[in-house]
């Protein structure tokens, strides 16, 4: 692990947080995705950045986005790759990146936290909504993002991506680049009632594709060297918003801010 004179942690590389769907970075202006994360990370000395994409762009939208906000961050530190860290359908985008977008060369490595990389086969019911029905909600809810501050919001399509299918056909198209490190994480709820918002959803996911944090399944979750499942000693485990402390709360056995100062340290053990 590489240190700076003062003692903090340092990586190689500067981390870029690549946020999920349906909130941005800080949205209301207040409301932090990342939690506590973000100050821990400045308190150890570890330089990041935030993505800065739409919450509900579509997958190659968000991608030109991180191009844009990586090529800014190589020429304002004047290093010459990022260690992604993303969160749900956020390493979905930064695969499209590394492997469409001629970004293989600016790019050290990608960790993935519950990010359905073989997508929901939940979500194969909601395809067989009439298209008519669902174009109708996803036109306000573009609407609604756009007020937010989302530039192309695209709700009906960027929704569908996370289907099986989708990321099955994904797959195919976005191969791992050689030469980056990819690594993964999942999460995982052990009672419903740990996470009252994703509740109903957690239980619904586990009848279609069993043990998930309320929104991304498990078995979905593992890409590249998979690091291991993330939950609590308890009896309740760890949600989609709660592995990027989106409540800010302490759990038994785990500390959210703790778990990313150690995704830098492996990082920094790596050389990167």
């Amino acid at each position: 692990m590489k240190c700076d004179l003062d003692g903090n942690m340092m990586t190689k590389y500067p981390l870029l947080l690549v946020h999920g769907a349906g909130l941005r970075d800080k949205t209301y202006r207040f409301i932090e995705y990342w939690g506590r994360i973000p100050k821990t990370f400045s308190k150890n000395g570890i330089a990041f950045y935030h993505g800065e994409t739409d919450a509900w762009g579509t997958i190659e939208k968000n991608a030109e986005i991180l191009k844009a906000r990586i090529d800014a961050i190589l020429k304002e530190r004047g290093t010459e790759k990022v260690n992604i860290i993303a969160h749900s359908r956020g390493g979905l985008e930064a695969r499209y990146l590394i492997a469409n977008m001629g970004m293989e060369r600016a790019v050290a490595s990608l960790t993935t936290i519950s990010t359905p990389h073989r997508g929901v086969k939940a979500m194969n019911i909601a395809l067989k909504l009439p298209v008519a029905l669902y174009k109708f909600c996803s036109f306000f809810v573009d609407a609604w993002y756009k007020a937010l501050g989302d530039k192309n919001p695209d709700f009906f399509a960027s929704s569908r991506q996370l289907s099986e299918k989708s990321c099955a056909e994904f797959n195919e198209r976005n191969p791992d680049m050689k030469g980056i490190y990819y690594q993964s994480y999942a999460a995982m709820l052990k009672y419903f009632f740990g996470d009252i918002i994703l509740a109903t959803l957690n239980q619904f996911i586990k009848l279609t594709d069993g043990g998930n944090d309320g929104l991304c399944p498990v078995e979905s979750a593992k890409w590249g060297d998979y690091k291991g499942t993330i939950t609590t000693e308890g009896i309740f485990g760890i949600s989609h918003g709660g592995i990027i402390d989106l409540y800010r709360t302490d759990y038994k056995g785990v500390s959210i801010p703790d778990f990313y100062l150690g995704i830098a340290k492996g990082l920094s053990e790596r050389g990167l």
